[in-house]
């Protein structure tokens, strides 16, 4: 036997199925049983900020570096290491000293003349 009611609810709840599918979800906005679509924003977010923390640790990692070796011997290694290939340049570019490096390897200095 052939129920209208029941063919509406399969083609809503595959409709729902999609728009799952698609990213949205669906909130209850009160008591009234309402539905509220809203697309969820937060595909975009993990990728930007795994991005930051590489640059922040490679910012770390270039000012510990600096503050133990010195600036003298940091240019001589990054002369050194300087070659031919591409990937050579780009890390040396990357490597170089910047102002944010060079005032963070200070403070990193000043903090261990601090404790020791």
């Amino acid at each position: 036997m052939h129920d209208p009611q029941h063919e509406q609810f399969r083609v809503r709840l595959a409709r729902v199925e999609r728009m799952h599918r698609d990213g949205h979800v669906s909130e209850l906005a009160g008591t009234n049983g309402w539905t509220t679509p809203r697309l969820s924003l937060s595909v975009g977010i993990p990728l930007w900020r795994a991005l930051g923390m590489i640059a922040l640790a490679m910012l770390v990692l270039k000012a510990a570096i600096l503050a133990q070796i010195g600036p003298q011997a940091y240019e001589h290694h990054l002369a050194s290491a300087s070659g031919a290939s591409v990937v050579q340049q780009v890390a040396t570019y990357v490597m170089q000293i910047d102002p944010i490096t060079e005032w963070l390897a200070g403070a990193m200095r000043a903090l261990i003349a601090l404790f020791s």
